[in-house]
């Protein structure tokens, strides 16, 4: 436990505005090792691209106990600090969620992202419930003595279309603001694309802001001078990997 206490340490550590984390997501072991040995500082799997690997849709379809075991292959492969994304927290309470949490902590884990897009029932839960469930994660990985970094995701730009965005980034700010009050670490704002809508957030946010980056986003160079703090690459890797191999086995195959 000291050793994973220290890893959650130096890890939150690694977000520093203007000097982001870039973390190329991972989906099981053996990606791990191959981002690991790219001299990367840490580690963090991606649900599409875990779910895709195992066979399952994204949206909390796969269960989460082999999630869990997946993650632990991740941490026993590594020396690196592994933070996981769980998806909304697989729990429909903040008691559920809270265990979740702990279980996760458990396994490895020095970090987590929970959103509060739902699509049981509608997209986006009430920015108090979703703090309920931040605040049942918090109070999770600190009763276990471990300071893992909680990230919280907001799917507010990522459901609404690009040009509807800078009327969502005052909302956005303030559930950010609500997710800090409980004990979040990160303000995680996947779907921004745009320069000045990233700098209005990264100025209005008393959290470090992560971007999920792709072709329309702009580079990890220009996003470090917004002043984001954490740069994530959400399914691209596992798109990109599987693409070379569908392309090698393709020639192979003529």
């Amino acid at each position: 436990m000291t050793d994973q206490v220290t890893k959650a340490g130096a890890f939150k550590a690694l977000h520093v505005s203007g000097r982001p984390i870039n973390l190329f997501n991972v989906w099981d072991a053996g990606s791990a090792k191959a981002v690991a040995a790219s001299g990367a500082k840490a580690l963090a799997t991606g649900s599409w691209s875990v779910a895709a690997a195992h066979g399952f849709e994204d949206g909390e379809f796969m269960p989460f106990d082999l999630a869990l075991s997946n993650l632990e292959r991740i941490v026993a492969a590594t020396d690196l600090p592994v933070t996981i994304d769980l998806e909304s927290g697989y729990g429909a309470t903040p008691e559920e969620v809270g265990a979740t949490i702990a279980r996760t902590v458990q396994a490895g884990a020095i970090g987590f992202n929970i959103e509060d897009g739902v699509r049981e029932t509608s997209p986006l839960r009430e920015a108090s419930e979703q703090a309920a469930r931040l605040r049942a994660v918090r109070e999770a990985a600190d009763g276990l003595g471990v300071p893992a970094f909680l990230n919280a995701r907001t799917d507010v730009f990522l459901i609404a279309p690009a040009d509807e965005h800078e009327s969502l980034v005052a909302g956005a700010v303030e559930r950010g603001r609500a997710y800090a009050d409980v004990g979040a670490d990160g303000f995680f704002v996947p779907g921004l694309i745009d320069e000045s809508l990233i700098a209005r957030v990264v100025e209005r946010s008393s959290l470090p802001v992560n971007i999920m980056a792709n072709a329309k986003t702009p580079s990890a160079a220009r996003l470090a001078e917004l002043g984001v703090a954490r740069i994530s690459h959400g399914p691209g890797p596992y798109r990109m990997a599987m693409k070379a191999l569908e392309d090698a086995a393709r020639a192979a195959l003529l």
